[in-house]
């Protein structure tokens, strides 16, 4: 055997691992990123569920008869947008050099996500004296929200900046007239939004953080086996 054929032989079997490392953590973010896209389009379409039938969002009628009309990219966006952030955690925790190590079970993130339901359905139903309190509260239970399944800064200072962004991309859409809020209260827009945003973030990093958690855990069990 020639010193070329060794050479090509060594090469090729450096390579494999590589390769295979490279191609299962590209697998592994795909099937990461899919399932947090349909988390977001579920949580969307009961969240939005939940708006209309209190009267707080307001679509145009051909909107909510036409399948093909301007609705359908609601979920679509609220599942790129819970992809992302899903995704967006975990990685900014590695970069910062801070893993998140508060609470990580799935029977908290479940937790998370019920109370974050829960933070909906309260600004959806309950009756409030006026937006300043209904604002305020929301506030108080969004912070409660992080406080008791994040508490970490990187995750209240993401919650905050995507907060703000989103609800700024929602002026523009209702200042477009995409659609609109009954009785808007700032500019064009109800003042708790924000609070929503920031409840819904700082609940899509969480379920994040645990599929990139069960993956880690996956990947090392499965390297000691082999």
């Amino acid at each position: 055997m020639s010193n070329s054929t060794v050479t090509s032989s060594q090469q090729q079997w450096s390579r494999g691992p590589y390769i295979s490392v490279i191609t299962n953590r590209t697998t592994n973010l795909v099937i990461r990123g899919a399932m947090l896209f349909s988390v977001g389009v579920f949580l969307a379409l009961v969240l939005n569920l939940l708006q209309v039938q209190r009267n707080v969002t307001l679509f145009p009628p051909d909107v909510i008869s036409s399948i093909f009309s301007s609705a359908w990219w609601v979920p679509p966006c609220c599942g790129t947008a819970s992809a992302m952030i899903g995704l967006l955690y975990p990685c900014i925790d590695r970069r910062l050099g801070e893993p998140h190590k508060f609470k990580r079970e799935w029977s908290s993130v479940m937790r998370c996500v019920a109370v974050f339901v829960g933070i909906n359905h309260a600004s959806a139903k309950v009756d409030f004296a006026n937006n300043i309190q209904l604002s305020l509260t929301l506030a108080a239970l969004s912070i409660g929200l992080w406080w008791t399944f994040d508490r970490s800064r990187s995750g209240f200072g993401l919650g905050v900046s995507i907060a703000l962004l989103a609800t700024l991309a929602t002026q523009l859409l209702v200042y477009n007239g995409v659609f609109q809020y009954t009785s808007p209260d700032f500019l064009y827009i109800r003042s708790w939004l924000p609070c929503i945003f920031f409840a819904g973030v700082i609940t899509m990093g969480n379920i994040g953080r645990q599929l990139a958690l069960y993956e880690c855990k996956f990947i090392q069990e499965k390297s000691h086996q082999d």
